[in-house]
């Protein structure tokens, strides 16, 4: 959903994620948010954080406490590290409707907290 976002504020800039554990397929509910809102992420896979180690970042953001805990030390050069502590609701249990409407209190918070990290800090560097 990060990615989506970022990826929708500029399509200038280059967004790649990864997950300390990525699953097989990004969950149909997070696809079904964020077509609510016009962003297309159906075509993203998730990839292992491990593809990237080496590499130089402008920015590597961990979105869940989670995956800042098992969150790998880059030995590429990376300017800034950040971390938004959101929770998972992939994790949830209950009805669907529970569920797509804890998806939904997250997309608009990461809508907010990314799109004022764009505005603030990414744009100004691009």
């Amino acid at each position: 959903m990060a990615h989506g976002f970022l990826q929708s504020f500029d399509r200038n800039i280059e967004v790649h994620s990864a997950g300390t554990y990525p699953g097989t397929e990004v969950n149909t509910l997070a696809i079904k948010v964020m077509s609510e809102i016009g962003i297309d992420i159906s075509d993203h896979f998730p990839k292992s954080v491990e593809l990237y180690y080496n590499e130089e970042w402008d920015y590597v953001i961990t979105v869940c406490d989670e995956a800042k805990e098992s969150c790998p030390v880059f030995a590429g050069k990376v300017k800034h590290q950040l971390h938004f502590n959101y929770i998972d609701p992939s994790f949830l249990t209950g009805s669907e409707e529970f569920i797509m409407s804890e998806f939904r209190k997250l997309r608009a918070m990461m809508q907010r907290d990314l799109y004022k990290l764009y505005i603030e800090r990414i744009k100004p560097e691009s």
